[in-house]
């Protein structure tokens, strides 16, 4: 049976911080025209939060900026979502944590105008961002699509992320993205390996220059470029993803060939893992609704 993610990856330039919700509501309102029944409409990291051009990311600005996510900007955020009537990940924001943090985190409103999801960024840009670390893996059910994962620019250089998420269920890995340097190319990379050895759908959708290096990228399960931005200029991604393929390409294999999630076989000992203090355990590796 198909489940199809209409979605748009809105590969922008960020807005300045302060500028009204308003404005932003207009530049979804400008990119649902690319494809009017999108269901989710996706853009970059930060996207509310520019505040130069280039954008520097002070963190004084960052730190007055900050909310936490029952204030006004979220209260907005929601109200957006409920009136297009769609999933909307407005990139991420600056919150204000209960303890007084500075988290970068992840949001997804629904088109019923809740805070269906949010994950605060686990592995901050170090030594360059000022963000206090997350600690909790998130994923959101979409009812009568799927599953997507929430994963936010570096994390996509920790394999442990995307392995965790496909594990929770993710068919679909939302990395959101602000990457200013060179390192984009490498990004590239990493979006087709995260999607080849966990056998999910990646959307990574980063900033447009002159702030970005912009170069976002959709990918199938079995790694093959569905969409991507080959430039930094703003532009909208478009793609209509079969969420179906992901247990397709499960059960048959990559290349109808593998299959990493149906490694083991019953009884097989546990592989030690010493730089996690922890294991790989037969009995547990394949994701919980997942049956092969």
């Amino acid at each position: 049976m198909q489940r199809i993610l209409p979605l748009i990856a809105a590969q922008a330039r960020p807005r300045l911080i302060g500028e009204p919700v308003s404005a932003f509501a207009d530049e979804v309102k400008a990119a649902l025209q690319a494809q009017p029944h999108s269901k989710l409409v996706v853009f970059p990291e930060l996207h509310l939060f520019g505040d130069e051009n280039p954008d520097r990311q002070r963190t004084q600005v960052l730190q007055a900026s900050a909310e936490p996510l029952d204030g006004p900007r979220v209260r907005e955020l929601k109200q957006l979502a409920k009136d297009l009537n769609i999933w909307l990940v407005p990139g991420s924001v600056c919150e204000r944590g209960p303890e007084g943090q500075l988290f970068n985190t992840q949001l997804v409103l629904s088109p019923e105008g809740e805070l269906a999801g949010y994950y605060r960024k686990i592995f901050p840009w170090r030594p360059f961002e000022p963000y206090d670390p997350g600690d909790k893996f998130t994923t959101v059910d979409l009812p009568g699509i799927g599953r997507v994962g929430l994963n936010i620019c570096y994390d996509a250089w920790y394999p442990e992320v995307s392995r965790q998420l496909a594990w929770m269920g993710a068919e679909v890995i939302l990395n959101v993205v602000k990457t200013t340097t060179p390192d984009r190319k490498q990004e590239l990379i990493l979006a087709k390996a995260n999607a080849i050895v966990n056998q999910v759908f990646m959307v990574s959708v980063n900033c447009a220059g002159p702030a970005g290096q912009g170069k976002s990228i959709i990918v199938d399960p079995e790694g093959s470029t569905l969409a991507e931005a080959t430039d930094d200029q703003p532009q909208l991604l478009t793609a209509e993803l079969d969420l179906a393929a992901v247990e397709r390409v499960r059960t048959h294999g990559t290349e109808n060939l593998n299959r990493p999630w149906s490694q083991f076989r019953e009884g097989e000992p546990a592989v030690e893992l010493s730089v996690y203090q922890g294991r790989i355990n037969p009995a547990t590796w394949t994701p919980p609704s997942y049956k092969p």
